[in-house]
C-alpha cells in the first residue's frame, strides 16, 4: 500500500513458513465467514473473529503444547525456548513470543536472529523504543545482520516518524550488502531513491 509514494515495508523475519500457513487457516476462516454471510442474507457474526489459540490450526497447537512442556521440563534448553518463541511469533502471540525469546536470550545472549525477532514482536506491541534496542543489540552482535538494520530503520520511519534516521539505518544497511532488498522485492536501494523524492 503507498504512504507519500512509499511503499509500506513488513517486518519481516528468517522463518515464515509457519506464518504463511497459520495465514492461509485464518484466510480460510474469512472466506468462510464471507460466503456463510452471502448465503445468509448478510447477517454478520456475532463477535468478530480474531486469531487465538482456540482457532490456530491444530498442528499449531499440538507444536505450541509440546515446546510448552519441553521448556517446563527442560527451562536451560535455549532452542526449545527459540521454537516456542518462533511458534508464537509465527501465530501472532507477542507477549507470549518476547517471553520466550528473553528466556532464550537469558540463556545465550548473543543471538542476532532472537534478538531481531523479539524486536518485531516490540513493535507489534507498541513498543518501538524496545524494538529499537534489540535491533541494536543485534546488529551489536553481527554488524552485518541485515533484517536487524532493515527492521531498525521501518520503525524510524513508519513509528517515531524519523525519516532522516531511517534514511541513514538504511544507507548503512545498503554498505553492508549494497543488493539488500525489501520483503516485497524492491531493492533498499529504490526504495531510498523513492523516500527521498517524496
Amino acid at each position: 500500500m503507498a504512504k507519500k509514494k512509499i511503499i509500506e515495508k513488513k517486518l519481516f523475519k528468517t522463518s515464515t513458513l509457519i506464518g504463511a500457513v497459520v495465514t492461509a487457516f485464518i484466510a480460510g476462516i474469512l472466506a468462510g465467514i464471507v460466503l456463510n454471510n452471502y448465503k445468509s442474507g448478510g447477517r454478520l457474526p456475532a463477535k468478530p473473529v480474531s486469531v487465538s489459540e482456540e482457532n490456530l490450526s491444530s498442528d499449531i497447537s499440538v507444536q505450541i503444547a509440546e515446546h510448552e512442556k519441553a521448556v517446563a521440563a527442560e527451562p536451560g534448553n535455549t532452542e526449545a525456548w527459540i521454537h516456542l518463541g518462533d511458534l508464537y511469533f509465527d501465530s501472532g502471540f507477542s507477549e507470549k513470543s518476547i517471553a520466550a525469546y528473553e528466556k532464550a536470550l537469558a540463556l545465550n545472549p548473543v543471538n542476532a536472529e532472537v534478538w531481531t525477532d523479539m524486536g518485531v514482536m516490540y513493535r507489534k506491541t507498541g513498543k518501538f523504543e524496545k524494538a529499537i534496542q534489540c535491533f541494536d543489540k543485534a546488529v551489536g552482535i553481527d554488524p552485518k545482520h541485515e533484517a536487524s538494520r532493515f527492521n531498525k530503520g521501518i520503525v524510524l520511519m513508519h513509528d517515531l516518524k524519523n525519516k532522516q534516521d531511517a534514511i541513514r539505518v538504511w544507507e548503512e544497511l545498503l554498505d553492508v550488502n549494497p543488493f539488500a532488498m525489501a520483503p516485497d522485492g524492491l531493492t533498499v536501494d529504490e526504495m531510498l531513491k523513492q523516500l527521498k523524492q517524496s
